[in-house]
């Protein structure tokens, strides 16, 4: 089951993966308005300074004035960044290319890597849940991500270097959660860009599965899902009925029925423990 959040705030989930083109901002933008259409009170976090969930979600470069870049280095609150979306339920704190001068600016901050959950810390009571979309790298801004979060979501497509990748990955994380955040756990892979007619595609996710939780519901490869971004929409609002689309909202399902079960069993282990005093 997977870990839970403090009472009465948010859960905040790193969407990570240091590998490119695996759908990580994808899944951020799409699992988090799908999450938001089952009225969950949500915000996207832009954390790559290429912006992509940010214009994925309608807010495109250059409309906000304050963004992820101020909070990190302490000149607004993410309360000042927070934008609405075309979802009522979902929020984004975007993201532009000024986050590379964080990296640089923060150099010799020794707090540097919790500049992020420092900024979360005024919100979380304000969401149900908070997605982190990850830079494709394991830099400072990933690391702040992972400071930040509780779990950790992966995005991966079933190719020959993608076991290779988890590892690197994994033993990021760990060094977090060892340093800066015993509670960070991973919550599992989301299997991505999948087709079912590619024969290594299933041997990789078989491999996975030996060694993670991988969820149930998996995001095959669709052009709906690619299109939507250049129309500012997550593909809920692009095109509901393509398969893309479905499967970001069977993943949400999965995930908050996870979680619910998770708190449930919390509750239940807290009362009897309570009896038995």
């Amino acid at each position: 089951m997977p870990p839970q959040a403090t009472a009465g705030r948010a859960r905040v989930t790193c969407v990570v993966n240091q590998k490119g083109g695996v759908g990580k901002t994808t899944t951020a933008v799409n699992l988090a308005a799908s999450v938001a259409a089952a009225e969950r009170r949500t915000l996207l976090v832009d954390m790559d300074p290429q912006g992509n969930a940010s214009s994925g979600v309608g807010v495109r470069p250059g409309t906000r004035e304050r963004t992820t870049y101020d909070v990190l280095i302490g000149t607004a609150s993410m309360k000042e960044v927070v934008a609405p979306t075309s979802i009522a339920s979902l929020f984004v704190a975007p993201a532009t290319q000024d986050l590379v001068a964080a990296e640089l600016e923060l150099v010799d901050d020794p707090r540097r890597a919790l500049k992020l959950k420092q900024g979360l810390a005024t919100v979380l009571g304000d969401y149900d849940h908070v997605f982190i979309d990850c830079p494709p790298s394991l830099g400072l801004l990933t690391v702040n991500a992972l400071a930040a979060a509780d779990t950790v979501l992966v995005p991966l497509q079933c190719e020959y270097y993608a076991l290779e990748g988890l590892t690197h990955l994994m033993a990021t994380i760990d060094r977090v959660k060892n340093g800066m955040n015993p509670g960070l756990e991973v919550e599992g892979v989301v299997l991505t860009m999948f087709d079912p007619r590619n024969n290594l595609a299933h041997q990789v996710a078989d491999e996975v599965r030996r060694h993670f939780f991988v969820f149930e519901s998996i995001i095959p490869r669709n052009v709906r899902l690619s299109e939507a971004p250049s129309h500012g929409q997550p593909a809920l609002l692009y095109d509901a009925s393509s398969k893309g689309a479905q499967g970001y909202l069977s993943l949400a399902r999965e995930l908050l029925s996870r979680r619910s079960r998770a708190t449930k069993k919390k509750g239940a282990t807290g009362r009897a423990a309570g009896a038995a005093k």
